[in-house]
């Protein structure tokens, strides 16, 4: 179904992607394990967040794409000011510091900022495979040859981990994707000693992503009958999962170095979530508030994935006695309850449930912010 040109599933199923950021990223303590992300590798609920985006992406893409040809400028300037915002992103936390911590220096700042400051994060590995998959889309006119060029970015992926370190290919200390961080952008400019997780290598099956929701969104948008393309959509899931167990034989799924076993498995869950949603949103309208709350959150992805982390980066530096304010209000709220785990997943929830009243100013005025 749609309304406005838009499509109720694919606004609801970003909603819940957004909704699970908040969520997800900006957990005071360890939340129970099946909630965190895996340390290296390892599969759990938390790792499927930025795929999903990736994935979304692509899945717009071919909405956009089938309504108009939108120029190679009109693109490349898309992605850049999405880079641009990442790395603006990244300077938050040097300039919330400067702003509130009287101890914090300009000469602090420009350390941090500049001479360590992270050059790549979330949008920035979201607007290098957005920018590399519509250079492919724009290429490849088949479906069959974007898929195969998809399977062709995972494929060149792993071999790359294997012929760099063929003994030991995912090792954390020696790998390929760690040794082209520690080239561009530099040891000084990534998130963790050992690796960036959103590192200019893992962009290659990162892109595999993007493709994964290109392909999605032209069976969303196909003219077959709604339940002959979900369950299209279920196949090519199940066949996805599939590939990705088979592929674990070789590789690890690891989200920190975005191995193709992992691409594979959240293209697989994405496909299914996206059958689910087709099948609840787009054969009668939500009418129920939180449905329509969550496509307010799923209008508009990108703002709410900036809003939530820059007020998460000003409550961790704004100072308040010995701590600061996200952890102050978490520990007079919910932190000694029940258990240390029981109490961080209860403030991870009120946290996302804040941002709904702001959900709702969007809905009721229909506000959608684009880039």
């Amino acid at each position: 179904m749609t309304t406005s040109n838009r499509i109720c599933s694919l606004d609801m199923l970003r909603g819940i992607l957004v909704a699970a950021i908040f969520f997800f990223d900006v957990p005071p303590a360890d939340m129970y394990p099946i909630l965190m992300h895996k340390a290296w590798q390892g599969f759990s609920v938390a790792e499927v967040g930025l795929p999903l985006f990736a994935f979304m992406m692509g899945t717009s893409m071919a909405i956009s794409f089938s309504r108009r040809t939108p120029s190679m400028k009109s693109l490349v300037k898309r992605a850049a000011i999405i880079f641009a915002l990442g790395l603006f992103l990244g300077t938050l936390i040097p300039l919330c510091s400067l702003i509130l911590v009287k101890t914090f220096t300009v000469e602090n700042f420009i350390n941090d900022a500049i001479y360590h400051g992270r050059f790549f994060g979330v949008l920035q590995r979201l607007s290098i495979t957005y920018l590399f998959a519509v250079m492919i889309v724009r290429s490849i006119k088949s479906d069959a040859g974007i898929l195969a060029a998809t399977f062709a970015l995972l494929i060149v992926s792993s071999i790359g981990f294997h012929i760099y370190a063929p003994d030991n290919p995912f090792s954390p200390e020696h790998n390929i994707s760690r040794a082209v961080d520690y080239i561009i952008p530099g040891a000084n400019h990534i998130y963790m000693e050992t690796h960036d997780p959103e590192g200019l290598y893992g962009c290659i099956a990162g892109t595999s992503s993007v493709l994964f929701g290109y392909l999605a969104g032209k069976i969303l948008i196909d003219n077959a009958p709604l339940n002959d393309r979900i369950f299209l959509m279920i196949v090519a899931g199940i066949l996805f999962l599939i590939v990705a167990g088979l592929w674990s034989f070789t590789d690890i799924v690891s989200k920190r170095i975005w191995t193709s076993p992992y691409a594979l498995i959240n293209a697989g869950l994405d496909y299914l979530s996206l059958a689910l949603c087709m099948k609840v949103f787009d054969t009668s309208p939500p009418v129920k508030k939180i449905s329509l709350l969550l496509i307010a959150l799923g209008k508009n992805p990108l703002f709410f994935f900036c809003a939530n982390l820059s007020a998460a980066i000003f409550l961790y530096i704004l100072p308040v006695g010995d701590t600061n304010a996200y952890f102050w209000i978490f520990e007079h709220t919910t932190k000694n309850l029940i258990s240390p785990e029981f109490g961080t997943t209860l403030f991870c929830t009120m946290w996302t449930l804040c941002w709904f009243p702001l959900a709702e100013i969007f809905r009721r005025f229909n506000i959608v912010i684009k880039i």
